[in-house]
């Protein structure tokens, strides 16, 4: 079988070697076009003039639905919305003095530019029972992502006659929430400090070292400045670049770091400098691509879950990982070209290079020792990775999907010190009220049976007197729930509003729950019930792409089965931080929080995706040693005992880059960052290994068994795709 399956191999790293081969001899000429590609699309972006988009909104969910209909009927509700809450250390806020300061801040308020409207402090709903807080509404007539930190400036500045008056004040929704929003961007730097640091350590050079690192900068650089270009023809959000910088930069240095090896390696074994890049690229370059695939296919396939905001997430993020790859391939060719000999230039004391693979002897060194011992005793290695993979993911059973709000800000932001006045004074559903929508609404006599009959639900603290909409048919009724936005009882109420609503309002009346607590409790039912056929999507494509890859059934049905496993692993222990509220002190989660929709969907697209690079490179080795031997065991210790110091620090990178994510203030990126690098370090250390090393054994050569048919098929469908014949 090894003789049958080397003819397929050698085509398209045959294919790889020559673009690297072409890319080592025109390296100056590579290095140009890339420059030129990056200063022409950073050129671009600033003449598209395009902007981050913070549309969240999903079409098709009734919240979403009851927001339109809302639009059309109240369209001086347009544009973006914030809150300014005021408080009196004692006493009312009606007393004269303090009355005349609200007058005077809502007057300054009214003359800030893009402002459109300005709540009464004193309207219903507006002052808490005690008369010591008051909220004033504020309506903006741009856009939220068209707001910042001049225009949160702008209203502070206006606010100071009630400072002035010895009131606390504090500002929510926008501006507040973009001006505090992309906190710790120093992050990048942090990770890229790590990776600098384990390369030196891997390397042993700071010339190795600094190949993975200026090739992934330049690919991230031209990353982003493709994704400011397409700003002006599509939304890309801000959260959107910080996962493309985020995937980006560790894809890129991983894949560097993959390449870089192989060529070293082939230097060592007394190749010449364009021949090792060939080499380089025929065989790392393919693992490359193959990954790099698998990632993409994996965030792509993002766009089944319906839902528009994360399957722009998912392009964001596949752009990032197409542009390293192509870097990869390329750019990181003609480097090694130009570096030649002197990679190993500006040695680190104390770090060996790289080494020839030996399993026994007394040169054997640590990996190859461990991928003997995981080898002779496979049951056991198979066992205890089990083990821990399992208590890992075992919180992953009480996984809570809801969303995020303003209580899990940092302490001191404006944002927070809003949401907790808020809740202290009118109750926690305050800061997530609800409004119900009534369209075909005739007169007022509807809108006050739905308020009638809804404030006697009992999760309902109370309701805002029904407003008309000018042109009338369309009625709007505000409740506010007794529970916080978060509070699985909010998620109870929104579900049966709408009905209540409709019963109470009579004939003819469509009643539907809006607003952001809505929406985002639509959102979780919506992923809740996507979910597991995406990952069902996700996993039956990277089989078919590793089954043609590797020709085998065993291999990518184990890698599917072990990376479910790591992800799994990966959302017990984010469950248990932020859900739970294990150790959320130590990485700056000021309370327990449920886990926010998109997450889940988005940690399983990534990770699924990430997991297959350290799969295909391990298991592309292993392959390399089975065509050349056809021995199963020994193919598996040589590949384990090759690979595992390259992925092992290619994980620690990874994790590197996720954990400075962390330190940012959006509890949401924490999430991604914490997930993300949990798995990354479960799946290159458990999984990769122990468990795949541990099965790879147990299976022997049927590892590598495909039906006669099947291989059949992949194999007319490869002679046509080399004789050139499109393949549909």
């Amino acid at each position: 079988m090894a003789e049958a399956a080397r003819g397929d191999e050698e085509g398209a790293a045959r294919a790889l070697g020559r673009l690297a081969r072409w890319c080592a001899r025109r390296r100056w000429w590579v290095v140009g076009a890339w420059a030129l590609a990056l200063l022409g699309l950073v050129a671009a972006g600033r003449l598209a003039g395009g902007a981050p988009s913070a549309d969240m909104s999903v079409p098709g969910l009734p919240a979403a639905q009851g927001a339109a209909v809302l639009a059309r009927a109240f369209p001086a509700q347009g544009g973006a919305s914030g809150q300014v809450v005021v408080q009196a250390p004692a006493g009312t806020l009606l007393a004269p003095a303090r009355r005349a300061a609200l007058a005077r801040a809502v007057a300054r308020l009214e003359a800030v530019p893009g402002i459109a409207a300005v709540g009464s402090p004193t309207a219903p709903g507006s002052l808490a029972p005690d008369g010591r807080t008051a909220t004033v509404a504020i309506r903006w007539s741009t856009p939220a992502q068209d707001l910042g930190s001049a225009d949160l400036a702008a209203v502070d500045r206006a606010l100071a006659p009630l400072r002035a008056a010895g009131l606390q004040t504090a500002t929510a929704g926008a501006p507040a929430e973009q001006a505090e929003s992309g906190g710790g961007d120093w992050s990048e730097a942090v990770g890229l400090a790590a990776a600098v640091v384990i390369l030196l350590l891997a390397f042993g050079s700071v010339v190795a070292m600094a190949l993975p690192v200026v090739n992934a900068l330049w690919a991230l650089g031209t990353a982003l400045a493709l994704l400011t270009v397409l700003e002006s023809l599509t939304d890309v959000s801000t959260v959107a670049r910080t996962l493309a910088t985020m995937i980006g930069l560790g894809v890129g240095i991983d894949y560097g770091l993959f390449v870089v090896t192989r060529f070293r390696e082939r230097l060592a074994e007394g190749l010449g400098v364009v021949d090792a890049v060939g080499r380089a690229g025929a065989t790392a370059g393919r693992a490359v691509l193959m990954a790099g695939c698998t990632v993409a296919v994996a965030v792509l396939g993002l766009g089944a879950a319906g839902i528009p905001f994360v399957t722009r997430l998912g392009q964001a993020a596949a752009v990032a990982v197409a542009v390293a790859v192509a870097s990869a391939l390329t750019l990181l060719p003609a480097a090694l070209a130009i570096a030649g000999h002197g990679i190993d230039r500006l040695r680190v004391p104390f770090v060996r290079g790289p080494r020839p693979v030996r399993l026994d002897g007394p040169d054997a060194h640590g990996w190859a020792r461990w991928a003997m011992a995981v080898a002779r005793r496979p049951w056991a290695a198979l066992a205890a990775s089990l083990t821990v993979l399992l208590i890992l993911a075992l919180p992953v059973l009480w996984l809570r999907l809801g969303q995020v709000d303003a209580g899990s800000d940092p302490p001191g932001s404006t944002t927070r010190e809003a949401y907790d006045m808020i809740a202290g004074a009118f109750g926690p559903g305050a800061n997530g009220p609800v409004e119900v929508v009534l369209e075909g609404a005739r007169g007022p006599a509807p809108g006050l049976r739905a308020a009638a009959a809804v404030a006697r639900d009992p999760g309902v603290a109370a309701v805002l007197p029904p407003r008309v909409a000018p042109a009338g048919g369309v009625t709007l009724v505000t409740v506010i729930p007794r529970t916080a936005p978060t509070d699985p009882a909010t998620a109870d109420l929104v579900r049966r509003l709408g009905a209540e609503a409709a019963r109470a309002a009579g004939p003819g009346v469509r009643a539907q729950a809006t607003g952001a607590s809505a929406g985002m409790i639509d959102l979780s039912d919506r992923v809740a019930a996507r979910l597991p056929w995406f990952i069902l999507a996700v996993v039956a494509i990277s089989f078919v792409l590793l089954a043609v890859e590797f020709r085998s059934l065993l291999v990518p049905l184990k890698a599917a089965v072990m990376n479910v496993l790591s992800i799994g692993a990966a959302y017990g222990v984010v469950v248990a931080v932020f859900q739970w509220g294990w150790g959320r002190s130590l990485i700056g989660v000021p309370e327990a929080v449920a886990i926010e929709a998109w997450v889940p969907m988005m940690m399983f697209a990534i990770l699924f995706g990430l997991s297959m690079d350290y799969e295909v490179f391990l298991l592309s080795r292993i392959r390399e040693e089975w065509l050349a031997t056809g021995d199963g065991h020994r193919s598996v210790a040589v590949g384990l005992a090759a690979t595992a110091r390259v992925i092992s620090a290619a994980a620690l990178i990874m994790a590197s880059v996720f954990l400075a994510f962390v330190a940012t203030d959006e509890v949401v990126v924490k999430m991604l960052g914490l997930g993300l690098a949990t798995a990354v370090l479960v799946d290159a250390t458990v999984v990769r290994l122990v468990l795949v090393p541990a099965t790879m054994v147990l299976l022997g050569d049927a590892n590598w068994w495909l039906p006669r048919p099947v291989a059949r098929l992949i194999d007319r469908r490869r002679a046509r795709r080399a004789a050139g014949v499109a393949v549909s």
